[in-house]
């Protein structure tokens, strides 16, 4: 059983077939939540689930399950997926790995005449880029009760589309009530979407945990003046204020590595001219760390210097946190599996904390959850250039498939 691996060319080939509905001009693709191009890839990534004799269940937030039967129907599934919606300049790569990488483990069990003790299923979850839609990862919120139905039915675009209708129109607004499809432990590979993979020459990350995230608005409210006649001394400069607190958004990011994160991606400067001193800014903050602890110490950190800023300057600066997701530790024993994994198969390995968020986290509330990296070129994701080298995404599968072995229980082998 030791020796078993994947089939990586075919892996490559399904992503690549899959790649072309939506393709770009640039290489990548384009494929929105529950637009027809969803609609085909959907079609496509089931009909090869039933061509690998998965039988096919739909929930009612659209979220698909294909699966591959136990020895032992009382078990809960070892479960594996991600999904197959895109950013509007996506990549080929980006969730589509998960799934197919999914697929590609039930082809590799049929072909070897591999039983499982118990099922395997591959899942791939409805809008979870949240591009066309909002909230992000809106299938396994729904499924794992992080909001309701109905309110991601009642989400629509900015053409006034809601979900519940475009799910209905596609055809994949299914019966199965979302968190009824039982999950007795879940894997998805996907690739870094960062540099540090490649930049360690690394061809695994082992995934402990993702970051949590504070996001927070902060509006400083000076006053506009004449950009000549008024003295340095005599002005009431928001943005020179709120300089002095995007810089503390670094410091303090600097002051809780290896994973403290403080970004400042969003600056709205009123009233924007050339001649005239900022009377408003608004800018966006965000911070991220692996612990609840860490966070909350950034999050007091940056309250307690706006609070200094304000009374030294006298002007008047709000700061709103409008978004919090808390770190999500993956189970021990998943970790463990995609570990020990690795280490039979004799990849470099490193352990890498996800600082972007995973249809995976949400699983982690019902199940034990583990997740598989593997590098991207440059570290670039959601963009058409997005690449990957096929030898590292074989790796990643074969540390998925001797993971789910590991949970599922393999009970028979014979070579065909």
């Amino acid at each position: 059983m030791n020796t078993l691996r994947i089939n990586g060319d075919r892996l490559w080939t399904s992503l690549m077939d899959l790649a072309r509905i939506g393709a770009t001009d640039k290489g990548g693709v384009k494929r929105l939540a529950l637009t027809d191009l969803d609609r085909q890839g959907r079609d496509l990534v089931v009909q090869w689930g039933r061509e690998a004799g998965l039988a096919v269940t739909v929930d009612r937030i659209g979220n698909v399950f294909m699966r591959r039967e136990g020895t032992n129907p009382a078990l809960a599934p070892v479960v594996t997926g991600s999904h197959v919606d895109t950013q509007p300049t996506g990549g080929k790569f980006d969730g589509n790995y998960g799934v197919l990488a999914g697929l590609e483990v039930v082809r590799t069990l049929n072909q070897h005449g591999i039983r499982t003790e118990a099922p395997i299923e591959v899942a791939f979850w409805t809008n979870e880029e949240g591009s066309r839609f909002v909230p992000v990862m809106m299938g396994s919120g729904v499924f794992c009760g992080a909001f309701s139905l109905e309110t991601a039915y009642a989400a629509r675009d900015v053409d006034g589309k809601s979900v519940g209708e475009e799910l209905e129109r596609i055809g994949y607004r299914g019966d199965e009530v979302p968190g009824d499809h039982p999950i007795g432990a879940y894997f998805e590979a996907h690739i870094e979407q960062g540099p540090v993979l490649e930049d360690a020459d690394k061809v695994i990350g082992v995934v402990p945990a993702v970051m949590g995230l504070s996001w927070y608005d902060c509006t400083v409210n000076g006053m506009e003046a004449h950009a000549g006649p008024t003295p340095m001394h005599l002005r009431r400069d928001a943005l020179q204020m709120a300089t002095r607190i995007m810089q503390e958004v670094v410091a303090i990011a600097d002051r809780y590595p290896p994973y403290g994160r403080g970004t400042v991606g969003m600056v709205q400067v009123f009233p924007n001219s050339r001649n005239v001193i900022p009377g408003q800014v608004k800018f966006s903050i965000d911070l991220r760390n692996v612990s609840d602890d860490l966070l909350n110490t950034m999050h007091d950190e940056i309250t307690a210097y706006v609070n200094r800023v304000r009374a030294d300057s006298g002007l008047a600066i709000e700061l709103e946190r409008v978004s919090y997701y808390p770190p999500c530790p993956f189970h021990p024993d998943c970790v463990d599996a995609v570990r020990t994994a690795t280490e039979l198969l004799g990849y470099p390995a490193m352990d890498v904390v996800s600082g972007a968020g995973h249809d995976a986290i949400y699983v982690a509330r019902l199940a034990p959850a583990g997740m598989i990296f593997v590098p991207c070129k440059d570290g670039i994701s959601h963009n058409e250039i997005e690449d990957a080298r096929p030898d590292h995404l074989e790796a990643g599968c074969n540390v998925l498939l001797h993971a789910m072995l590991a949970r599922a229980g393999a009970i028979m082998a014979h070579a065909d």
